[in-house]
């Protein structure tokens, strides 16, 4: 009897073992976008490495395809720069948080001969660029807005994503909102129609734009920050709303942030950012989460790993090339992520 007792005692606290080290066991799958994918790997490996028994995986492979992911239940959290669409919101049974957890900026950058640094690219030009309108790096109109460098007679390569991309979203926003023509021809999404000639190339993700635009001279393509800092390429200034002549660092994108107030749903956009010293093309990038996630250990390890984005995470947005949360989104951010539940 005592040894019955004694291994049925044994039983039972096996199997609470078992329980509990399942329990303590999380692994938490994410995938999405390429935009915030260098600092999101960064802050997860450095959460798994600190949380005991927690790890999250992340997969860049686009916004469009996270989403769907996140759709199809294959993955516990999307991320995405183009937010989420309200009918695909209206899909989820569950609910859906959206949250901004970091912002960045979206920069051209260019591979010319003889490396000419410096380059400054007005609005009206950029935005005929990838409308396939200006084709040579002599133009007129660069030569005049850049009179100190030589610009080379070479055809511009214009590379743009292969994927459906958030960036691109971002990016297509921003040129319809500066040139009506290129609203009309070409508009604004995940994927648009792009020019069919032979001087327009795809690549997926932003690394892949970042290694096409590396390798091909006279190439021009738009990249998040992040990347063209990461990969040492070229970048130019761009011509912002108040006519200036900006670069992308922490101050210009903190004050395109600043001419956008965040609205309770947090889904805020800034096509083209009031402000002397803003950035032209700014962007915050989002986690989607589901609001019933029907396990309590593993949303509450989702809200651990939100926490530790907004403090920790956000102190090394600056040194990779994104812009830190404003002080007022990461306390809203904070009080929305409660809702996961």
């Amino acid at each position: 009897m005592k040894r019955l007792m004694k291994s049925a005692a044994l039983a039972v606290s096996v199997s609470l073992f078992a329980t509990t080290a399942f329990a303590e066991n999380i692994r938490l799958t994410g995938s999405g976008a390429s935009f915030p994918a260098p600092i999101y790997l960064t802050w997860f490996k450095d959460f798994s490495k600190n949380t005991a028994g927690v790890t999250v995986d992340y997969q860049s492979k686009g916004s469009g395809a996270g989403v769907q992911d996140f759709l199809n239940k294959t993955v516990d959290f999307a991320a995405s720069d183009s937010a989420m669409k309200d009918e695909e919101i209206a899909k989820v049974g569950e609910g859906v948080q959206l949250l901004p957890m970091t912002a960045g900026e979206i920069v051209l950058a260019y591979n010319l001969p003889g490396n000419p640094k410096g380059l400054k690219l007005p609005r009206d030009v950029y935005s005929d660029i990838f409308l396939g309108k200006i084709t040579q790096w002599n133009d007129p109109k660069i030569v005049a807005a850049n009179p100190d460098l030589k610009l080379p007679a070479t055809p511009i390569t214009v590379v743009v994503r292969a994927d459906s991309s958030g960036t691109t979203a971002v990016f297509t926003k921003h040129l319809s909102a500066i040139n009506p023509a290129f609203k009309e021809a070409l508009g604004e999404g995940n994927t648009v129609n792009w020019p069919a000639t032979d001087k327009f190339i795809k690549s997926p993700k932003n690394d892949g734009i970042t290694a096409t635009v590396r390798q091909t001279p006279g190439a021009i393509g738009y990249i998040e920050y992040g990347f063209a800092k990461l990969a040492k390429v070229d970048f130019a200034a761009l011509q912002n709303k108040a006519g200036q002549y900006v670069v992308p660092n922490a101050e210009s994108g903190a004050e395109a942030l600043a001419a956008v107030k965040m609205p309770e749903n947090l889904v805020a956009w800034l096509p083209d950012p009031d402000g002397a010293k803003s950035y032209p093309i700014t962007s915050y990038t989002w986690m989607i989460f589901r609001k019933d996630n029907g396990n309590p250990a593993k949303a509450k390890a989702m809200r651990d790993m939100i926490e530790y984005s907004l403090t920790e995470g956000q102190k090394i947005a600056d040194s990779m090339g994104y812009i830190p949360l404003p002080p007022s989104v990461v306390e809203q951010v904070r009080k929305a992520s409660a809702n996961i539940q």
